[in-house]
């Protein structure tokens, strides 16, 4: 989100940094692998890229115009660029290029999917910490097992409405986590 941007241009603020990497070492992870490179490698590339934006978002400023992740997925790339200069050892499996990696007929939208389900799905781990477990339950048993609200509140020990309020705030936050992420 821009306010996790936005704090990330402080001086070093712990928190921000922390839920930064955890929100997406596994997007700039898959990248790398989804570029052939082996497990450790794509390991290195992650801390590569996270030092640079160690050193660049300090000074960055986001424009709503503009896709963070494209800007992102730019820096990756070239940060993969940079290290294959920089050592010989560090190739592509199979491709002299990025351009040559094989990928599918619209590459714009398979980084789209990527990303939405990364982002999505780290925004939902880290958030379940922060609802009681019924809660959380309850509304996953709604909204993504698809089951009738009547059947989870009979097993989870909860009314109707209680079941119906669980999916609200968890959906109301989930909307609040993502804000400015998918546009």
């Amino acid at each position: 989100p821009t306010s996790l941007l936005e704090r990330l241009r402080l001086p070093f603020d712990p928190d921000a940094w922390s839920r930064f990497v955890s929100l997406y070492t596994p997007l700039i992870y898959s990248w790398a692998c989804r570029a052939g490179l082996q497990e450790q490698d794509a390991l290195d590339l992650v801390q590569d890229v996270f030092v640079t934006l160690l050193r660049v978002l300090p000074t960055f400023s986001y424009d709503r115009e503009r896709s963070f992740r494209r800007w992102l997925r730019t820096v990756t790339l070239n940060t993969w660029r940079n290290d294959r200069k920089r050592a010989e050892n560090r190739v592509l499996i199979g491709a002299a290029d990025a351009k040559q990696v094989p990928g599918p007929e619209d590459p714009e939208a398979a980084w789209e999917a990527e990303y939405r389900q990364h982002v999505i799905g780290r925004a939902l781990c880290i958030m379940r910490a922060d609802f009681r477990e019924t809660t959380w339950r309850a509304c996953w048993e709604m909204v993504v097992s698809g089951r009738p609200a009547a059947d989870v509140a009979a097993e989870l020990g909860l009314t109707v409405g209680a079941v119906y309020a669980a999916k609200v705030r968890v959906l109301n936050r989930l909307r609040d986590e993502l804000h400015g992420m998918l546009d």
